[in-house]
This record gives structure tokens, C-alpha cells and sequence, in this order.
């Protein structure tokens, strides 16, 4: 006798994403059956019915599109936690929306010491500059006031702030005119920042919570987290231990941890069911927004003079950006992590001198081939690096939200011209080469749907994915960057209960995927956001 399922999805249209290659609509199934948090039929209504109990859940969807629960594989969910608790200043529109964003922020918490806020891109701005000391003084004079640039790379502090950190700051990270600092810091002076501002337990795990249930309202099932001296990785193991954590969690551990990592024998992969250790992390280099991001050929708005004859202490070629961990150590970090331990290796590269040093190093590790070692962002990775990216196996693990900044006049194009604009996040190119490719966010913003929607819809064809594609991109793919394909990131039998039912279908709308809602989402066959709208 068959047992019964705990909980059946009928009335569905079910897109498992399991077929490779497939480029236009998947055929899709009627219903899913779901025992112990695991998937045990995906079949036509009819044949899945069978299975269905005195105690089944039948939750009938209307219709409506199930698919496998998004995978994030690049978030930093203490720092998306702080967009929700601080001020979120990714939806200012000017300098000046800005700063009445932080006012407000001030004015509802006056008890806060520090007055910090989130997320801010100026390269949409009417004034297309960063902000300052003086623009942050007019905030508060009395009180600390932090701005954090969208890509965490550059910050931007009022006096008092300076006044107390800046002796901790390393000088070239430190913009100047006139000798006097401007406000405006980048790269390891940002760390002085997160040191000062670092949040306890009680707050991370306030932070952490809020960024979970935001995830799991848009698909969110699983994510990679970036983690560095943060009370975090105990947060997620005590929301565990309490029943109380509702997405699973990679935990990525910045190179700082690598000595502790070895010293207590965490290996990547270990872990639960819902918590692991992941990765080893570092960076290579900065970001096109702080013009901090490691390029071949110098940065296209930067007069040659500045470009050939930099000052205040910056590196000589400054104008082709800066290295964060310089290529030797990061071949230093490599090998300790691969040699001396089994680590996958997760390394930021950006620019194309920074991804050719990243791939460089890989190449050198042993066993590369089983190790999924991963570039995040990979953004100018060239043919050749493509190439040999497929050839080792390596990750390419990409933000297609990133696109938003590469249509004409924006962030690419002021920052690298137009050329390289198009020749930037080529993530068709990056499948046609055989190169694994994941999705993530970045957070800038967490929104599946919304890197979709520009993947799908990206500027130029090297960049652009068909819906089945990128949607695969950010589940299966996103699933073996973490070495979960045997269990996550397809709707197969066997494989976790983790899905999402969304309003409507992104194949019938793909100009407009990212306002198409979030129904529902299971993880592990349990309700964790939505439903109430489905019987």
C-alpha cells in the first residue's frame, strides 16, 4: 500500500527546470506530492490524487506557476537586515532624497548612537556624485551619520564620524581635496566603518531574522552567505536548534576565518540540513562604482592625468583601479585553503586583470576540477578566461540585477565606455562556453524575479537569457555552485520540498517578471511566506 502524502499541489502548472539546455518553455506538470519534507510525485492531477490521505493538505493553486524555491548564491543578509532596520536609501532618486531619508531615520530613533543608512546609488542622480561630510553634516552635526554606497565598497561619513575613525583608516582609502578629507572612503578604510558600527548578538540576530522573512516573501529558499566577524553563523545554528529557521543557509567564511576554519576542522560541505559551511572568501579587487574594480585599460572618466599620476597616496595605477588582496596573497590564501585544507574557494573579481589573477590562482590548486572553486561577479571576464573557466570547472557565480547599470549612460557606461559596457555580465556567452553559472543577488536588491527580469531583457545579446535560462540560473544552478544538486534546485523525486508558487508566469510576461507576485513558499514542505490566498 502506498503511503499517503503530507501535502499535495494541485491545479497547478508545475516547471520542474530539470531539462539542460532547454531555452523556450518547459512542459509543464500538473501537480506535486510532497511526504517527510520530501518530493514523491510530479505528474498529471490525476496520478498524484492517488496519493492523497485522510490527513493530506491539498492546497489547490488556482493555476498559478510552481517552481523550484530560488537559490541566492552571493548574499549578505546582516547587511540586507540593515536596509530593513536602518534607512534604505536605494529608492532615493537625488542627493537630496538622500539625505531626507537619513533625517527621517534620525528623527524616528533618536536613542540610536549612530545615525546609518543603506544602499545609495549615485550614478542615478540628477547630481551624479557622491555624498560628503558637508551633505551629511547638514543630517546631524552632533550625532555619527554613515551612508553606504549600493556596492558596500565606498562609504560616506559625516565629521563626527571622521573625526573618530579616521585615524583607523589606512590614507590612501581616504578621498581628499585640498588636503582635507572630503567624507568619502573606500576599500579597507570602509572596514573601520563595520568595525565600529558591528552589531551584537541580539541586534544580528534582529538583523538576520528581518532578512529572512523578506527573502522567503520573494521565492527565497536558500542562500550563500558572505560572512566576516559577525555573530550570524551562531544565529542561524541557534534558529535551527529552536525549529525557528525558514531558509537554508551556505555559510561562506571570509579569508580571516580561514585559521579558525582549519583549527576547528569545518570543512566545506559539512553541516545540516539547513546549515553548512560553504566556501573560503575573499576578494581580489573593489568595484566600478568606487572606480576600485582591477581593469587591463584605465577607467574611461578619469582624465589621463589622473589616470598616469595619481596622489594622496593612492597606487601608481590607480587609474586602472586597486588591488584589495593583492595576487600574491591571494595565491598565498589559495593554497593554504586547498593544500592545507579541502576548501572551495570563493573569490570576488570584478575587473578583467582582477578575474585573470582569480582564475590564475584556481588553475594552480589541486584537484580543481571537483572543487567548484567560484569567481563571484566575473563582470569582464574576457573569451580566454571563459574558456578556461569551463576547462577547470570553475564557477562563474553572477548578479544579473547587476544589469541595471549597464544600459546606455549608466554606471558601465560613465565608468568603462561603451565597448566594455557591452562586454560586461556576459552570461550567454558564459553557457555557450560551458562555464556553471549561478545567480545571485548581492543584495543590490535581493529579488529573484527582478534578475530575471533583467536578465531576460539585457542590452545586449551576450548578456541575455531566455526565461528558462536565467530562471534555471538562480535554482539548478545556483543549487550545484553549493554542491546541492542531489537535493535542491529542481522539483524531482526525491529532492527537498523547497518551492515558490507565483501569481503568474514569467514565460507569458517577460517584460515585466519582476512585478509578477510571490504566492507562497515551502521549504522543506512547510509553509514560510504567503498562502493565504490558496485552499
Amino acid at each position: 500500500m502506498t503511503t499517503a502524502a503530507d501535502t499535495i499541489l494541485v491545479n497547478a502548472r508545475v516547471y520542474p527546470l530539470e531539462e539542460a539546455g532547454l531555452e523556450g518553455e518547459p512542459e509543464p506538470a500538473e501537480a506535486l506530492a510532497i511526504r517527510d519534507g520530501e518530493i514523491v510525485r510530479v505528474d498529471r492531477q490525476y496520478e498524484v490524487e492517488f496519493l492523497e490521505g485522510v490527513e493530506t493538505q491539498v492546497i489547490d493553486c488556482g493555476g498559478r506557476v510552481v517552481l523550484p524555491g530560488f537559490i541566492d548564491a552571493h548574499t549578505h543578509m546582516e547587511n540586507l537586515g540593515q536596509y530593513l532596520v536602518h534607512a534604505d536609501l536605494s529608492d532615493a532618486e537625488s542627493l537630496e532624497g538622500a539625505l531626507d531619508t537619513l533625517a527621517a531615520e534620525g528623527d524616528a530613533n533618536p536613542e540610536r548612537e549612530w545615525l546609518l543608512g543603506f544602499g545609495y546609488d549615485e550614478s542615478a542622480w540628477p547630481e551624479n556624485r557622491y555624498l560628503r561630510a558637508d551633505d551629511l553634516d547638514a543630517v546631524s552635526e552632533d550625532r555619527p551619520v554613515v551612508a553606504m554606497r549600493v556596492d558596500m565598497h565606498t562609504a560616506s561619513l559625516n565629521s563626527v564620524a571622521l573625526e573618530r575613525l579616521e585615524a583607523s583608516m589606512p590614507a590612501h582609502d581616504v578621498q581628499r581635496e585640498d588636503g582635507e578629507p572630503t567624507g568619502i572612503v573606500v576599500e579597507e578604510a570602509t572596514e573601520a566603518v563595520w568595525d565600529a558600527i558591528e552589531a551584537d548578538y541580539a541586534e544580528t540576530r534582529e538583523l538576520v531574522t528581518a532578512a529572512i522573512d523578506h527573502a522567503n516573501s520573494l521565492g527565497v529558499t536558500c542562500v550563500h552567505d558572505k560572512v566576516r566577524d559577525s555573530h550570524a553563523p551562531r544565529v542561524y545554528r541557534d534558529l535551527e536548534s529552536e525549529g525557528e529557521l525558514t531558509c537554508r543557509v551556505r555559510l561562506d567564511y571570509w579569508s580571516d576565518h580561514l585559521e579558525s576554519a582549519l583549527d576547528t576542522g569545518l570543512v566545506t560541505n559539512a553541516g545540516s540540513g539547513f546549515v553548512q559551511t560553504g566556501a573560503i572568501k575573499t576578494f581580489t579587487d573593489g568595484s566600478f562604482g568606487g572606480r576600485t574594480a582591477k581593469l587591463v585599460e584605465p577607467y574611461a572618466d578619469l582624465p589621463d592625468d589622473d589616470a598616469a599620476e595619481p596622489d594622496d597616496g593612492a597606487p601608481e595605477d590607480a587609474g586602472h583601479g586597486q588591488w584589495v588582496v593583492d595576487p600574491d596573497e591571494l595565491a598565498a590564501i589559495a593554497s593554504r585553503a586547498t593544500e592545507d585544507g579541502d576548501y572551495q574557494l570563493s573569490v570576488h573579481a570584478i575587473g578583467d586583470e582582477a578575474i585573470e589573477e582569480t582564475v590564475s590562482a584556481f588553475e594552480a590548486t589541486p584537484n580543481v576540477a571537483r572543487k567548484r572553486h567560484r569567481v563571484e561577479h566575473a563582470e569582464l571576464a574576457t573569451d580566454d578566461h571563459l574558456e578556461r573557466m569551463a576547462e577547470a570547472g570553475i564557477v562563474a557565480s553572477a548578479q544579473p540585477n547587476f544589469l541595471q547599470w549597464a544600459g546606455e549612460g549608466g554606471l558601465y557606461d560613465q565608468r568603462l565606455g561603451e565597448r566594455r559596457r557591452r562586454g560586461s555580465n556576459r552570461f550567454r556567452s558564459m553557457l555557450e562556453a560551458g562555464v556553471p553559472l549561478a545567480f545571485g543577488s548581492d543584495c543590490m536588491p535581493l529579488d529573484p524575479l527582478l534578475g530575471v527580469e533583467y536578465a531576460v531583457n539585457a542590452p545586449a545579446e551576450a548578456q541575455r537569457l531566455s526565461v528558462t535560462q536565467a530562471l534555471r540560473a538562480y535554482t539548478c544552478g545556483a543549487a550545484y555552485a553549493g554542491f546541492d544538486e542531489d537535493r535542491l534546485g529542481t522539483l524531482e523525486v526525491g529532492k527537498r520540498a523547497d518551492l515558490v508558487v507565483l501569481e503568474d508566469s514569467p514565460w507569458n510576461r517577460p517584460g515585466s517578471i519582476a512585478d509578477i507576485d510571490v504566492t507562497m513558499t515551502m521549504v522543506d514542505g512547510t509553509v514560510v511566506a504567503g498562502g493565504d490566498g490558496l485552499e
